[in-house]
């Protein structure tokens, strides 16, 4: 499929995306039944995975977002700067971080060092995708969406030089993009 002049190929439907969020929900919200956690969204692959995975909650929570970078186009800089921190107090609350995607794992190590810092109750973390093939984590992710290849995706509020978030699906980006 060519849209906007990229060539996207579907690789997770909005129907499976929701289900699955319903159902990372329905587990956080037993998990947390009698606390009141602070989801903590990073900027700005997350927002739309945020959105939809809080309307599913059955139990009170607050929001706070976070803003970090470690990409340009479609490589890792190998760094992670802090863009936008977040403005709640987490000290002895529950916290779970939500991501949009996890490739090499970067970017979650440095926000579980940086929100471990503060001293939370707890700190779980929730991404719709994960790249196991290329992941190097010394945590668990607590809730997983889906797992997928080591390919480049867009939609759903993943991104390609910023453009490409609003597509209601994950698709896979082909072509030269460097």
């Amino acid at each position: 499929m060519n849209t906007y002049g990229f060539n996207l190929t579907p690789m997770i439907s909005k129907d499976k995306i929701q289900s699955r969020l319903k159902e990372i929900a329905d587990a956080i919200s037993e998990e947390y039944k009698d606390e009141v956690p602070i989801f903590i969204g990073v900027l700005n692959g997350s927002f739309i995975v945020m959105a939809d995975l809080l309307r599913y909650m059955t139990i009170d929570c607050e929001m706070d977002f976070i803003k970090v970078s470690s990409y340009a186009k479609t490589e890792s800089t190998g760094t992670v700067r802090l863009l936008k921190d977040i403005s709640a107090d987490i000290t002895n609350r529950h916290v779970i971080i939500v991501e949009d995607i996890i490739d090499s794992g970067l970017t979650i190590s440095f926000l579980k060092e940086r929100l471990e810092g503060a001293s939370p109750k707890s700190l779980s973390f929730v991404t719709l995708l994960i790249k196991p093939d290329i992941t190097s984590l010394d945590f668990p992710i607590d809730h997983i969406g889906f797992e997928i290849p080591p390919e480049f995706v867009v939609g759903y509020g993943l991104d390609y030089d910023q453009k490409l978030r609003h597509l209601p699906e994950i698709y896979r980006l082909e072509g030269n993009l460097k």
